[in-house]
C-alpha cells in the first residue's frame, strides 16, 4: 500500500501562523473604530466642556450631587451645594453643566 500525503491524510494545516494572525488584525481594526475611538472622542469633548466651567455654573456629578460653581481652582471646584454649604470636588467628578432651568427631576434618565 502506498503513503497517503499529509494533506490528504489530515496533516498539518496550510498556511500557519499567517492565516490566524490577518482574521485577528481586522477583529481589532473592527473593535477600535467601533468602540475604543467613539469613547475617545467622547471624554475629550468632555474634557473640553469641564476647562470651560466657570464660577455661578450649575453643574451635576457623577454621584448625582448638583451644585452651583463658586470657585474655579487648578484641579477642583468650590462648590454650593447649599446656601453656606461648600464642598471641593475633583475636576474629574464632573459629569456635565446643567441649564439654569434644568430641574433635579428632568436631569434623571
Amino acid at each position: 500500500m502506498l503513503p497517503l500525503p499529509l494533506a490528504a491524510a489530515g496533516g498539518p494545516p496550510q498556511g500557519g501562523m499567517g492565516t490566524m494572525l490577518v482574521p485577528m488584525l481586522i477583529i481589532f481594526a473592527i473593535f477600535y473604530f467601533m468602540m475604543i475611538r467613539p469613547q475617545q472622542r467622547k471624554e475629550k469633548e468632555r474634557q473640553k466642556t469641564i476647562e470651560a466651567l466657570r464660577a455661578g455654573t450649575r453643574i451635576l456629578f457623577a454621584g448625582g450631587l448638583i451644585g452651583t460653581i463658586s470657585e474655579v481652582r487648578q484641579n477642583t471646584f468650590i462648590v454650593e451645594i447649599d446656601k453656606g454649604v461648600k464642598v471641593e470636588v475633583a475636576r474629574g467628578a464632573v459629569q456635565r453643566p446643567l441649564a439654569a432651568d434644568e430641574t433635579p427631576a428632568a436631569v434623571e434618565q
